[in-house]
């Protein structure tokens, strides 16, 4: 169980440097913002939004890794599961422009979000569950 909670602790580190570069460049990329068909961003991120995913994700990455270790108190494992809860929500979507369900498909971000962003969430969510039951 170490070796899955150091392999996906590390990959939300990863992911947390990646938004702390985004938010530092304050670039906005259309393949990382989910956009109605003609282009228009759903939403823009400022540098406060995007600097509290990463904080989001270097809490979340040391959740699986106190799970994956024999550190925390009683609330580590309740926390693990409503982790690997949040990512299977995200892998679902809201039915319109993100995860597996969503209507809007011909946009740059939908392309990225079929291919990788919501495989990844599933992949999250499902080793993140495997922690939290073990």
């Amino acid at each position: 169980m170490r070796l899955l909670a150091g392999g996906v602790a590390s990959l939300l580190f990863v992911l947390a440097a990646l938004h702390v570069v985004w938010a530092v460049r304050g670039q906005s990329t259309s393949a990382a913002i989910p956009s109605r068909a003609d282009g228009t961003p759903l939403f823009r991120p400022g540098r406060a939004v995007t600097l509290l995913v990463a904080l989001a994700l270097s809490v979340a990455g040391i959740l699986v890794l106190a799970r994956g270790s024999t550190l925390g108190g009683r609330w580590v494992p309740a926390a693990t599961w409503a982790l690997a809860a949040v990512f299977a929500m995200r892998t679902v979507g809201e039915f319109r422009y993100v995860g597996l369900f969503k209507l809007e498909r011909s946009t740059p971000f939908a392309r990225w979000d079929t291919i990788l962003f919501t495989p990844l969430c599933a992949a999250l969510a499902t080793a993140i569950a495997v922690l939290a039951a073990s």
